[in-house]
């Protein structure tokens, strides 16, 4: 039985599953995309977040923490160059994992999970929102009809000292 068990096993050895789970996170972090199976994806996620939080904090130190789990130099150099920057002020939940089905062969749940900071399309759309509240009709008409009335004024206050 597995009362009380905290992590998913995957149905591999202590050192397969810590190889597969330091390739998968390095593939993460260079491609801030991958597709995999539900179970790796929920797996991975609790292995890579604490690198990530890690990585905002750019020392000698937690550099050799982190390539102590991933291994890989281009890796860690993205890590800390690319990602650590744009994520340097979000307080947690820095991937996200998207169910896309079943796989073919073995109709295995497929996900797919990605660094929720480089997805181009959901930031397009939350930036789509913001720009469509920031202007509303009421403001650009009064913004419009102010600057239509001082010229007037203007032009009524030279006009009157010249037929003096």
């Amino acid at each position: 039985m597995r009362h009380n068990k905290a992590i998913n096993h995957l149905g591999r050895q202590s050192g397969h599953r810590k190889a597969l789970l330091a390739n998968l996170a390095s593939s993460l972090i260079l491609n801030k995309r991958i597709e995999t199976t539900l179970a790796k994806a929920k797996a991975l996620r609790t292995y890579v977040e604490p690198l990530l939080t890690k990585a905002k904090d750019d020392s000698t130190h937690s550099r050799r923490v982190v390539f102590s789990y991933l291994k890989q130099k281009e890796a860690i150099s993205e890590l800390f160059r690319v990602i650590a920057p744009k994520i340097a002020d979000r307080p947690g939940g820095y991937t996200r994992i998207l169910k896309t089905g079943f796989r073919q062969g073995d109709a295995a749940d497929m996900a797919l999970i990605e660094l929720v900071d480089f997805n181009e399309a959901a930031l397009a759309s939350t930036l789509k929102k913001d720009a469509k509240k920031a202007s509303t009709r009421r403001s650009s008409k009064k913004a419009a009809a102010k600057p239509a009335e001082a010229p007037a004024k203007e032009a009524a206050a030279v006009e009157a000292p010249v037929t003096e």
